[in-house]
């Protein structure tokens, strides 16, 4: 049998990367009760379990592209995979929740250098002009992890043990490890320049401070000194970066890459995109659970349905893009998001069932391809020679605005409902409605990107160029 090309086999080899994390933080939540009682522990305190993994990745994204640099990507994604999956061996043996919380620390270590390190490994080895159909296939079995981690993580923990959604990572990181050996090539730019050590301190501070302060905005897990005082010492410690950045030869996060329009316009705008959508898994279950009194299995249910939409757009990305361009989705799948997730906060107690799966399943078409759209386009236009450096930023990026979107969607929450005691339809409204809007904000940043932007990747054609878009008229835009 012949191979297949590079663009349809490398996004499904790293996706067994992909496809680890993400079933492994869907399968983890619904085993928590089982967790806690098996360590004799309160629920409230295997909290500790989510935000070791979150710090583990705060504080080492911001190496990775170094790292792929100075010992190349594929070795960095192998021994990332198989960090992960000792990490996961360790989850499932431990006996005491420290245990557990130093396994998570080691799991995210390999998290950290998995996502922007193998999404390096494909944009060093895949041809712009086959970027947009192998993040297509990258993606898809990704998103096969939260559409069954609920049933599984509940099947695993009903009918064996909860160890088990540990230890499924085993086979599937035996997997990728084994096939990245055979198939990837070990790619490398050049020599590494020296690390950063005091920027890397600055930022892993920096990052750590604000996700765990914004994940504890409006959740009552920490008093709100606490919170207060993380997101005082990561601001201060981001600004303190952003002083030594400028004046470091080598940053180990090079902001300076923000000079491409098509970054810095990815970059910003899923920075306020991902804000809107970072609330929806906190939002939504809390809803559908509190509000409408469902029960987690029936939330699930109507939940996982836009992650079926998310993997149905990726077979319509391609042509969707060649035909209408960048700027023209990223501005209409935006503003249509947008709309969707504020439309959440308009579904009652009685609003019918197939009412809810319409809009969730539409909803979550659209928001794919804004993601697929932008995530794209922001490596349109960087040097291959300066790839790992993007890919640590974008990475940086989203893990801050994922966290900020729990944060805002749990204070407006907050707000509305005050000291209630119980949840209703009508307290959810505002924070849908809120980040809704945060959500269409990124079309504010898309409009000012030429109509031609990423032509090279998307493979959009215009008939006629427009006399009006000369490049002086366009700089006054």
């Amino acid at each position: 049998m012949s191979r297949l090309p590079n663009h349809v086999l490398l996004p499904l080899i790293i996706a067994c990367a992909l496809f680890m994390e993400n079933l492994d933080s869907t399968v983890l939540a619904t085993a928590l009760p089982a967790i806690a009682s098996s360590f004799g522990a309160h629920p409230l305190r295997l909290n500790l379990a989510i935000t070791a993994y979150l710090f583990s990745l705060a504080v080492f994204i911001p190496i990775s592209g170094w790292m792929a640099d100075r010992f190349g990507a594929r070795r960095i994604f192998t021994s990332a995979i198989a960090v992960f999956t000792l990490g996961s061996i360790a989850c499932g043996v431990s006996g005491a929740l420290w245990e557990l919380v130093l396994a998570r620390i080691l799991q995210g270590l390999g998290g950290a250098m998995m996502v922007p390190v193998g999404r390096l490994v494909l944009l060093r080895s895949v041809p712009k002009a086959q970027f947009v159909r192998a993040m297509s296939y990258l993606t898809i079995p990704a998103l096969i992890g939260p559409i069954v981690g609920p049933p599984v993580g509940g099947f695993l923990t009903t009918y064996a043990s909860w160890r088990w959604i540990f230890w499924i990572n085993v086979p599937i990181g035996l997997l990728g490890i084994a096939l990245a050996l055979i198939f990837i090539d070990d790619l490398k730019e050049g020599e590494a320049p020296p690390l950063d050590v005091f920027g890397f301190v600055l930022a892993a501070v920096g990052l750590t401070g604000l996700v765990f302060g914004f994940e504890a905005v409006g959740r009552s897990i920490l008093p709100d000194a606490v919170v207060a005082t993380l997101l005082a010492v990561g601001a201060l410690a981001a600004l303190l970066y952003l002083r030594h950045a400028r004046r470091t030869a080598h940053p180990v996060i090079r902001l300076s890459l923000l000079r491409y329009p098509t970054l810095r316009a990815s970059v910003a705008g899923g920075f306020l995109f991902r804000i809107g959508i970072g609330a929806v898994p906190f939002l939504l279950p809390l809803m559908f659970q509190i509000a409408f009194g469902l029960s987690a299995f029936r939330s699930g249910m109507l939940t996982f349905v836009a992650a079926i939409g998310a993997v149905t757009m990726k077979i319509a990305a391609v042509p969707i893009l060649r035909w209408f361009g960048f700027r023209s989705v990223l501005i209409g799948s935006v503003l249509l998001s947008g709309a969707f997730l504020a439309a959440n906060g308009l579904f009652r107690p009685d609003t019918p069932h197939a009412v809810i799966l319409a809009i969730l399943l539409l909803g979550g078409f659209i928001r794919s391809l804004q993601f697929t759209s932008v995530n794209i386009i922001g490596y349109a236009d960087i040097p291959r020679p300066e790839m790992s450096q993007a890919t640590s930023l974008v990475s940086m990026a989203q893990q801050l605005s994922l966290s900020i979107g729990v944060g805002v969607g749990a204070f407006v929450l907050h707000l509305t409902a005050g000291g209630a005691t119980r949840l209703t339809a009508l307290d959810f409204m505002p924070a849908f409605f809120t980040i809704g809007a945060i959500a269409m904000l990124p079309a504010l940043v898309y409009r000012r990107l030429p109509a031609d932007a990423g032509r090279e990747v998307s493979g959009h054609q215009r008939a006629t160029p427009l006399p009006a878009e000369t490049p002086a008229l366009r700089a006054g835009e």
